[in-house]
């Protein structure tokens, strides 16, 4: 879920910038949050903008710190049990952000052999991101660290079963779909209490949205996962199933942004806050197509920056209307 979707620049306003962030960031001479999360995501660097404060500051931060995980994750390069001691500091860091400054030596001595400076970046900036982490309100930091850490040892689980070179091969549909649900179907469960806790207005819905926010984290990831399926195995993760059909991905993929349909629906049916409802129809929007595209087309294709900027049209105008996203 976090890494679904086109890049793109943020839509308007800042990003729910942290008086630590933008203090340490300014001392450090690192980036500010609302440059790290451009540099760093692609559909939520769109969306995170358009939900209302505290949402926005709060998913803004989680974000961030997910990055991180998915940094280690991704970090091939290193030695296995590299890639593990640093998941498990980060799940310590969230009981003790103050303790960053001391561990941040570790993650940049030498840093993931990742070609993304954005994600360098970010780690040379984590000590203040975890700052603004400690600053959030007890309930949202709580919410935070317990899907955090949740993720943190399903990819750790993920990690310890890839082969001496740190390739990781999915052999199952329901492999892949532990995979997903490690890396983004928690993502969506943590959003959805992180929204809940936000907006009591909500309350008849939770129980429709809680039993779809995996799914919907799901879904983003396999569209993600097809779409860059070239790259990613060039890169030693081989997520797709060797034996498993690509149009059972496909379908799953589709039957899970229905599901991600629904939830935003509910949203609406309860007028949610505008962001709200504009931050989890973006990415679905976005999402459906690029899976067109991958059906189409095959993987490695991207939606066009013109087509973004016509669905971002097309959602404000039901917005404006108060219809239906979609």
């Amino acid at each position: 879920m976090i890494a679904a979707g086109p890049r793109g620049d943020t839509l308007g306003g800042g990003a729910g910038s942290s008086p630590a962030i933008e203090e340490a960031a300014a001392a450090a001479g690192a980036p500010s949050i609302d440059a790290l999360l451009v540099k760093t995501s692609r559909t939520f660097a769109l969306s995170i903008p358009l939900l209302p404060e505290p949402t926005r500051r709060e998913v803004g931060i989680a974000y961030l710190l997910f990055r991180i995980a998915d940094t280690f994750e991704d970090a091939v390069g290193w030695p296995r049990e590299r890639r593990l001691a640093a998941f498990a500091e980060l799940d310590e860091l969230l009981a003790a952000p103050d303790a960053a400054r001391d561990r941040i030596a570790g993650w940049l001595a030498p840093p993931p052999p990742i070609p993304h400076a954005g994600y360098q970046e970010l780690l040379a900036a984590s000590p203040a991101v975890l700052d603004a982490y400690a600053e959030l309100a007890v309930g949202a930091r709580e919410v935070i660290r317990h899907h955090l850490g949740r993720t943190l040892a399903g990819m750790a689980r993920f990690v310890a079963a890839s082969d001496e070179r740190g390739v990781l091969a999915l052999s199952t549909l329901g492999e892949l779909r532990e995979y997903c649900y490690a890396v983004a179907g928690i993502v969506g469960e943590m959003l959805c209490e992180l929204f809940l806790l936000d907006a009591a207005a909500l309350a008849p819905v939770a129980e429709r949205m809680r039993s779809r926010a995996a799914a919907f984290g799901e879904g983003l990831q396999l569209v993600n996962i097809l779409k860059d399926a070239g790259g990613d195995a060039r890169e030693g993760r081989r997520y797709l199933p060797a034996g498993v059909p690509r149009a059972a991905v496909l379908a799953l993929a589709r039957a899970d942004l229905e599901a991600a349909r629904e939830y935003v629906r509910a949203l609406h049916e309860v007028s949610a806050p505008r962001g709200l409802i504009a931050f989890t129809a973006l990415p679905v929007l976005l999402a459906a197509d690029s899976l067109d595209l991958v059906e189409r087309e095959g993987p490695g294709v991207k939606v066009s920056r013109p087509r973004v900027g016509s669905l971002v049209a097309q959602l404000d105008a039901a917005l404006d209307r108060g219809a239906p996203p979609f």
